[in-house]
Order: structure tokens, then sequence, then C-alpha cells
């Protein structure tokens, strides 16, 4: 069992490897095209509510599906699917057949395509994975992420000698792909499938949602981190969305910089994903160190604006390594403790409420930055999440504790 763990793992990080480049391309490259085909900010902020909107209630309606049947057939025909899509949307800019409205209906689908699949991926993970190395694994797929945004300068200059995008998409395309295909080769112990030989019917859709949320009302410690992770979602959506125009309002400073101190955070993602994959947290400290880290990283986020670009890349590495090891700590604790039988309804819900988080995060803190600047609405959405970890985490540690603090 060790061995077949061990060779699903290797398929699984090489597939999201593999999309990941690709997304990183088709990220930059979205963006670019509607505001090349819009000349408009508004028309790409809706593009981006559309594409955000399925991702807020398909979590939710995927997780009894995904307790019920294969987590890894959804996972690589979701990743067919994608191909497709990107696929048609290279034909559609070859053709020159552009149009906004289709476009918008096909974010939202991929939208929804996105919303399940990180739930269904966010499932099965923990059952490739040997006993006692949860903790590991995902200090490996944390570092997948930063490793991929080196494909966004890649887009970009790609785009200025072509200035054309379709071979972006044609990329993705691929990628998922070849993605797919090797997902398919997953052999995983989904042991949720065994205990449902019932057809699933909307009765029994409903009775296993019923039965999910009632595994959630008992469970007091998993509802004090969904709280806490919803405002903390909450300040970084606001942190996405203010840092961008800072940088490009303030002509002493310029998408260069911006660049170059984002890539302290990047560089701080990878560095956490490697203190984490060499040294293992005593079982007994985990809570106490996302307690310290979650507090710093929300200081350091909150006042880096402040400072010269110097001193800007420094502190930007430390809050990726604060937010790269909160996330992971997270992650391998609530999915070790949850039963796989729930994990897809519970990620499903988990999921759902941090995307309210982070949109709501978003349009709040850009309405309000018009007004008040940049720099005194992160200082004030970090100084939330700080009072989060010290208002919400710390007085539910009884019931915290006891699911952060495992060997996993």
């Amino acid at each position: 069992m060790q061995k077949l763990w061990t060779k699903n793992f290797t398929i699984i990080t090489l597939g999201t490897v593999v999309s990941m480049l690709g997304n990183a391309i088709s990220g930059f490259a979205i963006g670019l095209l509607v505001l090349d085909y819009t000349d408009s900010t508004f028309l790409f902020a809706l593009f981006m509510v559309v594409y955000n909107l399925p991702k807020i209630i398909m979590p939710m309606l995927a997780g009894p599906y995904l307790d019920n049947f294969s987590r890894a057939r959804v996972i690589y025909s979701l990743d067919f699917l994608s191909s497709a899509l990107y696929l048609g949307i290279y034909f559609l800019l070859r053709f020159d057949l552009f149009s906004y409205g289709p476009f918008l209906a096909l974010a939202f689908l991929i939208g929804a395509i996105d919303g399940v699949y990180q739930v269904a991926y966010d499932s099965l993970y923990p059952t490739l994975i040997s006993p006692g190395n949860l903790m590991r694994a995902y200090s490996i797929s944390s570092m997948i992420a930063p490793v991929s945004m080196v494909m966004v300068p890649v887009a970009a200059y790609l785009y200025e000698v072509m200035g054309r995008l379709d071979p972006l998409f044609l990329f993705n395309a691929l990628s998922f792909l070849v993605a797919a295909c090797f997902e398919t080769q997953i052999r995983a112990p989904e042991t949720q499938t065994l205990h449902h030989d019932a057809p699933f019917t909307p009765a029994k859709f409903r009775e296993d949602f019923r039965a999910g949320l009632r595994y959630l009302r008992g469970e007091r410690g998993l509802q004090i981190i969904t709280a806490y992770f919803f405002v903390y979602m909450f300040a970084f959506g606001a942190s996405g969305t203010v840092v961008l125009p800072y940088f490009k309002m303030h002509e002493d400073l310029g998408m260069l910089w911006y660049c170059f101190v984002m890539g302290g955070g990047v560089l701080g993602r990878l560095l956490g994903g490697a203190i984490q994959y060499r040294y293992r947290f005593p079982a007994s400290r985990k809570f106490a160190v996302a307690i310290l880290i979650g507090a710093a990283g929300a200081i350091v986020e909150g006042v880096f604006l402040y400072f010269p670009v110097g001193v800007m890349m420094p502190l930007c590495l430390a809050s990726g390594l604060s937010a790269v090891i909160c996330a992971n700590l997270r992650v391998s604790s609530t999915q070790s403790y949850v039963p796989d039988a729930y994990r897809g309804r519970f990620n499903g819900v988990f999921q759902m409420i941090c995307t309210l988080g982070t949109i709501s995060g978003q349009l709040l803190s850009g309405a309000v930055a018009d007004t008040v600047g940049e720099r005194p609405v992160l200082a004030a959405f970090m100084l939330l999440n700080l009072l989060a970890v010290l208002g919400i985490l710390w007085p539910g540690r009884r019931a915290v504790r006891p699911i952060y603090n495992r060997d996993a």
C-alpha cells in the first residue's frame, strides 16, 4: 500500500505541475484578452466577478456527490473538459471570433469547473499520502504555485514578440490534456465509495447534504477554523486588490518594482514550503505555531506599503513564508481530522465560505481605496485579520487545538 500511495502522489503532483504551468499563462492571457478587446476596467471587473460567482455555490453542491463517487475520475474528467474549453478559446481567437458576451458564459463555466475541481482535489489528495507524511506532502504542493508563476513573464515576452494571445491558450489546452492523461493512471483507495451502494437520487443528495451539515454543526473546532479563515481570506482579498494599483499609481514605484517586491513573496512561499518539508513541527506545538505565524503575517502584510521598496521586499518574503505555513498547517490538520466519508462536504462548505470572504474583501477594499487610499485600507483589513487571530482562534483553542495538534 505504501508503494501504491507513492506512485499516486507522484502522478497527481506531475499532473498538478503541468496544469498549473498552463493556468499561470492562461490567467495572465485572459486578463490581457479582456482588456485588449474591451478597453474597459469595469468590463474586466465584471468578467472576474462572473468567473468567481459559481465558485461560491458549486463547491457546496459538489460535496455530497464527491463523497459518493470517484474523486479521481472527477478530476481527470474536468481536466479533459478544461482542455477542450481552452482549445475552443484558441480557435475563437485564431479566427477572430471573439465576442464579450459568449466569453462571459465561458468564464462562468470555467469558474464552475474550477470550483468543483478544487473540492475534488482537496478531498482526494490526503488519500494518496502515506500515514504521517501529510504535512510534507502539502509542503511540496505549496511550492508548485510559486514555481508556476515564472511562466507569467514568459507569457508576457511571447505576447510582446508575437502580438497574439491564441498560442498561449493552445499551450494551456495541451497542458490540461497532458495533466488529465497523467491523472487517469491514479489508482486511489477511495473508501468513501464503498459505503454508498444505493442509487444517487435527488433524495439521497438531500439526505447526504443534511448529514454533512449535521456533522459540521457537531464540530465546533471546524466551525471556528472556518470562521477565522473567512476573515483571513477577506483580508487577503483586499491585499490582492489594492497592492497592484498602489504601485501602478506611484511614479517612484511602477510595475518593475511591483514585480521585484512580489517576487519576495513568491520566494517566501518557496522557502516556507522547503522549511516544512525539511522540518516537522512537533505535534504538540502546531496550534501555537499557527497562532504566532498568523498574527505575525497579519502585522507584516498590514504595514509593508509604508516602507521603502528595499524594506518591502524582505517584508513580503516574511509575509509569503507566513502565508504558506499558515495554509499548510490548516489543510494538513483539517484533512487528517475530517473522516474521508465527510471530506468532500466539509471542503465544499469551506471553499464556499472562503470564496465569499475573498470576493467581499475585493469589492469592499476596491470601493473604499478610491476614497481613503490603498495603504490605510490594507492596514485596516490586516488589523481585522489580527483581531480574528486573537478574537476567534485563541478563544476557541480548546476546540481547535486537538485538530491542529495532530501527527499528520
